[in-house]
């Protein structure tokens, strides 16, 4: 398959619309990683608060148990053409733990409270350190739109 057409955005273009997909996204891929049991990759529903990003799963799943042992992740926006991936380190809190406001933001986004339901949930909060982002061949190189936790200018 051949795509054409395709041009090549400025980096501050391409910040832009990786930080308006963050905002406006509902679902990310989350990889995690267990020492003993190897990889593993899920959808969650995520709140990009201008900073982090926001998950909520329950706290006996795969993926909390991993993020408990090794808190490095990678995300991934749920586009093959239009990439954006994400590194950092999660960090964790028991949902009656998690501070306020950022539970009260995933309620409201999403029309549900884990605070509110029967078990334990784990809120997990990733401030990426390192974002790559393009759409098709032309981007490739340049993709890296945030070194150490900023956005490249």
């Amino acid at each position: 398959m051949e795509i054409t057409g395709i041009g090549r955005r400025p980096t501050a273009e391409r910040v832009r619309d990786t930080q308006e997909r963050l905002a406006a996204e509902r679902d990310v891929w989350v990889s995690t990683a267990h020492p003993e049991h190897g990889p593993h990759q899920v959808p969650l529903w995520f709140l990009w608060d201008g900073r982090a990003v926001w998950m909520c799963t329950g706290a006996s799943s795969v993926t909390a148990r991993n993020v408990r042992t090794e808190p490095r992740v990678r995300l991934a926006l749920p586009d093959a053409f239009d990439v954006v991936l994400l590194q950092g380190e999660a960090e964790s809190f028991p949902d009656e733990d998690v501070p306020a406001d950022a539970a009260e933001a995933f309620a409201a986004r999403f029309g549900w409270d884990p605070r509110a339901e029967e078990g334990s949930f784990l809120y997990i909060r990733v401030v990426p350190r390192t974002v790559r982002a393009w759409r098709g061949e032309p981007e490739l190189r340049g993709r890296v739109v945030m070194r150490d936790g900023a956005w490249v200018e």
